[in-house]
């Protein structure tokens, strides 16, 4: 069964986006992030585990009072 994109209906395969989040004092950026990405609309889908570091990443860097955090997931593999 193909792996379908939730908004388009085309099909998800493995690759890397990057997201970007705004938490109000600053930005983080996180690049080379693992995602299912959508062929059709290029829309990137997160597992559980990816949100979860991405989310942990973000409250670090807004308790640290960072204004820009840039993160690269494959380096920090």
């Amino acid at each position: 069964m193909k792996d379908m994109c939730a908004i388009c209906g085309g099909e998800r395969k493995n690759g890397v986006s990057t997201f970007t989040v705004d938490y109000g004092i600053g930005i983080l950026v996180a690049r080379n992030v693992p995602a299912r990405i959508c062929q059709q609309c290029g829309e990137a889908w997160l597992n559980d585990i990816m949100a979860k570091k991405l989310e942990n990443k973000t409250k670090e860097a807004k308790a640290n009072r960072r204004q820009l955090e840039i993160i690269d997931l494959k380096k920090a593999a």
